[in-house]
């Protein structure tokens, strides 16, 4: 029986048909899409992906795909829009265990009867959860609740030969076993295919209060966010927008909890913040979202990581580089966990020597050079290839060969989204 022929039996014909250009991951086109709905169906599909030699890739709703390096080859997506059940919701637990497919738009609506959430909140639109799991995203609500790898407890995968492995379990406090589950945020598929997440929630806070200020300089930015994070606030978020180094910055300070305590905390940092500050109940337009991709934003977003305390030099730095190469900047910045994503314009210049893409490659690498000291890194989440074929996307990663020992143990046939991971992995 032919490679086709196998997935149809596992599927069915309605569920998998030839890729197209659609389906492309990073522009590398699937031979095959297959849309199972089951961990069982997962596991017999990646049966015919290890006796046929297919490399497999996953698919929840495209809005990271582009993220990372392209596959190596890519012979069958994985399509995951049937696993989108919520499998199990202990409310008196704070539990909830979810399909991979699930997008957290319609987990909010399911547990929000409870008044509970899964504190997440990447902007991407139709964010999935095994999409947050691969890519490792998240939202403005970090610097509080933290990310996957805080909220993550209990895991279920395939492996690459096949083996359905299971790790954690239903229970915050659980130490049984090694929390392999870490390893797969942040893989982008590249260790297995996440079947099921477990993860822990939070009651949804009885009121918000929202408030922001005007920054005219990266310092005054830097040091209001210092003072800040050194005060007995309990922030959910601390976001530093800023769409064009010519203008000003916003900094936005969300708190939150019962009503009493909320618009006491908001006096409070607007007292911080000084002249100017405003208190409301509502978040700024566009809150979250990055600044890259769409129909008028930049082209190219990276994401720039260091030590919250180098908020001032992070961005002066930022701004020299790309005022050299000629490129304009938006930046909207986690200022509280020292996680900025930055949009990088076309160049100004297009008779340039090399022409944008050379800029842009130019900028990153130095940019790299100049957050080193901070603790920092930058990693390209999205580009044109003409620019992922000038410079890792990811950057130096002192773990790699750590990283590559792990994937040989996982995947010794390298098979699962081959190429996509540091290092080529």
């Amino acid at each position: 029986m032919d490679a086709l022929a196998s997935l149809h039996k596992v599927c069915g014909e309605e569920h998998v048909r030839p890729g197209a250009a659609a389906d492309a991951v990073d522009g590398v086109v699937p031979a095959y899409v297959a849309a199972p709905a089951s961990t069982d169906e997962i596991r017999e599909l990646v049966l015919v992906a290890r006796d046929a030699g297919l490399r497999v890739g996953v698919r929840g709703a495209s809005s990271k795909l582009g993220w990372g390096m392209p596959p190596a080859g890519l012979d069958l997506l994985l399509e995951l829009s049937r696993q989108d059940r919520v499998l199990e919701h202990a409310a008196g637990d704070l539990v909830v265990r979810v399909e991979p497919g699930v997008r957290l738009v319609a987990l909010r609506e399911q547990l929000a009867p409870a008044r509970q959430q899964l504190a997440l909140d990447p902007p991407e639109p139709g964010a999935t959860v095994g999409g947050v799991i691969g890519a490792n995203a998240s939202g403005p609500s970090r610097l509080l609740y933290g990310t996957a790898r805080d909220l993550l407890i209990g895991i279920t995968v395939v492996l690459a030969d096949g083996t359905v492995a299971r790790a954690g379990g239903k229970v915050v406090k659980n130490v049984a076993g090694y929390d392999i589950g870490k390893l797969y945020i942040g893989a982008v598929g590249t260790l297995g295919l996440v079947t099921e997440a477990i993860f822990r929630l939070h009651p949804v806070p009885a009121a918000r209060r929202v408030v922001t200020v005007e920054v005219a300089t990266a310092a005054d930015a830097g040091r209001l966010t210092q003072l800040v994070t050194d005060s007995q606030l309990v922030p959910t978020a601390l976001e530093l927008d800023w769409p064009d180094p010519a203008g000003p910055g916003r900094l936005t300070v969300v708190v939150e909890g019962i009503e009493p305590g909320a618009t006491a905390q908001a006096e409070s940092a607007a007292g911080l913040l000084g002249g100017g500050a405003e208190i409301t109940d509502t978040v700024p337009a566009g809150w979250g979202q990055r600044p890259y991709g769409g129909e008028t934003g930049p082209a190219i977003g990276l994401k720039v990581s260091a030590e919250p305390a180098a908020l001032r030099p992070v961005l002066d730095a930022l701004w020299r580089v790309a005022d050299l190469h000629h490129l304009a900047t938006a930046v909207r910045s986690s200022a509280g966990s020292g996680v900025s994503y930055v949009g990088l314009g076309a160049a100004a210049d297009a008779g340039r020597a090399g022409g944008p893409a050379v800029e842009i490659a130019a900028t990153v690498i130095e940019l790299r050079a100049a957050v080193a000291p901070y603790d920092g890194s930058v990693v390209v989440l999205q580009a044109p290839p003409e620019v992922k074929r000038l410079v890792d996307v990811w950057g130096p990663v002192p773990a790699v060969e750590l990283m590559r020992r792990i994937k040989d143990r996982f995947d010794p046939e390298h098979r699962m989204s081959p190429g996509r991971f540091v290092g080529g992995i």
